[in-house]
């Protein structure tokens, strides 16, 4: 136990664990607290779930990618020096987006969430491949754990703080305050030490751009490289097509915005750390592949507690019940999600092909969660999470072939490198 402990409070890990909440806090910015903001002011439904495109950033990053893994910064280094850049443009983004009417301004506020997604996207690209670069390849799963704790407490905080501040404050001094609150990010990139990698980084923009994709395809075959990708695409589909709506759902049916920060957001943040923890040291004796069997399906199961809870209505213990299930499970399973994407990456070129694994993880959230507010309008709330269960299942028959039980992933790395 004295050693858990010690490797969890080891400054790697709350490296790891700071920069995770930094990579969180933007995301809901321009999700679930815009959406409540779009639905006070009375946008239609339809249009509320279109607003998810202004995410696409988050699933193209791997084009600009190679960029931050071929150039240095003239200062702090490869890694912190691109953090410092992303992070102050993102506080100015975040800011700017506060400023904007949503019904006077659509366009600007629309491109400004826009700018909050591409410098966030950004900022994730160098925070993964830090992470990859600075822990060794047996801290991956621990580190990973915390890296998404983190991030679920940066969620959780912009979206559940940031509804019950706009309870009492207009919704612009609501988003200077969480753009205020990045600064933490930033403290924490000035404070950190610039990982040491002994892999020779890219000599030139086409090795940047080009290597990382050869090396990733051949590694096996081609085929194996296109069904690995397959998996991530899939893997949290039905989470995360669940997740795009929860906010307009729990507003339908009745709650206020003072219970669902409450309970959603902060009562679930307990629950969102115990899972993170418990996936992270579960990790360190199931290993990630079994852990992404496991912690997938009792993903998909907590997806199912949302129809549940659409029959019962607005029953405070009921919403409790769910979001504890949802989160621990949903923080078991991401930590064994990002550990198993870490493990695929060569450290000659981290940051492209993190991005280009990651990336994949943001096309549900943005383009097929974009259709999302239809299909709930037609199919009604609950047999939307009915079908966001089912949808779950494809992902988890790949795991098969591609994170067979018992089989440990192996390290990504060139021979000789």
């Amino acid at each position: 136990m004295g050693g858990l402990v010690k490797s969890i409070a080891s400054p790697r890990m709350l490296v790891a664990l700071a920069m995770g909440f930094s990579s969180g806090l933007p995301l809901l910015l321009t999700l679930s607290l815009l959406q409540a903001w779009l639905q006070q002011k009375g946008v239609d439904l339809t249009l509320i779930g279109l607003v998810t495109l202004v995410g696409l950033p988050y699933t193209f990053k791997f084009l600009w990618a190679p960029l931050m893994d071929r150039w240095t910064p003239p200062f702090l280094g490869r890694r912190r020096g691109w953090l410092l850049i992303t992070q102050v443009l993102l506080m100015a983004s975040i800011a700017g987006l506060g400023l904007s009417d949503p019904l006077a301004h659509p366009l600007l506020l629309s491109f400004m969430a826009l700018m909050v997604a591409f410098f966030s996207a950004s900022q994730d690209i160098v925070i993964d491949a830090y992470r990859r670069e600075d822990l060794r390849d047996e801290e991956l799963g621990l580190g990973s754990s915390l890296a998404v704790n983190g991030y679920r407490v940066g969620m959780l905080l912009a979206s559940g703080g940031g509804l019950i501040l706009a309870d009492h404050l207009p919704f612009s001094q609501v988003y200077l305050i969480m753009a205020a609150l990045q600064g933490i990010g930033l403290a924490t990139t000035l404070l950190a030490r610039e990982p040491k990698v002994a892999e020779r980084p890219p000599r030139s923009l086409k090795e940047a751009v080009v290597a990382p994709f050869v090396e990733y395809f051949t590694r096996n075959n081609l085929a194996w490289g296109l069904g690995v990708l397959i998996l991530i695409l899939l893997y949290k589909l039905g989470d995360t097509m669940a997740s795009a709506l929860t906010m307009p759902f729990y507003l339908d049916l009745g709650f206020s915005k003072t219970e669902i920060g409450a309970v959603v957001k902060l009562f679930g943040f307990w629950a969102t750390v115990g899972g993170g923890l418990l996936g992270g040291v579960m990790m360190l004796r199931l290993g990630i592949n079994r852990a992404l069997w496991i912690f997938g399906a009792l993903q998909a199961v907590s997806t199912a507690g949302f129809a549940l809870l659409a029959k019962l209505g607005p029953q405070v213990p009921a919403l409790a019940a769910v979001i504890t299930i949802e989160n621990v499970t949903g923080g078991m399973g991401t930590a064994a999600y990002v550990a198993f994407m870490a493990s695929l990456t060569n450290k000659r070129f981290t940051a492209t092909q993190y991005a280009l694994l990651s990336s994949l993880m943001g096309i549900p959230r943005v383009l097929l969660s974009a259709p999302t507010g239809f299909m709930a309008k037609h199919l009604g709330w609950e047999w939307f999470f009915i079908f966001c269960t089912l949808i779950a299942l494809p992902g988890m028959l790949m795991l098969i072939k591609y994170a067979p039980w018992g089989k440990v992933p192996a390290p990504a790395e060139e021979p000789g490198a």
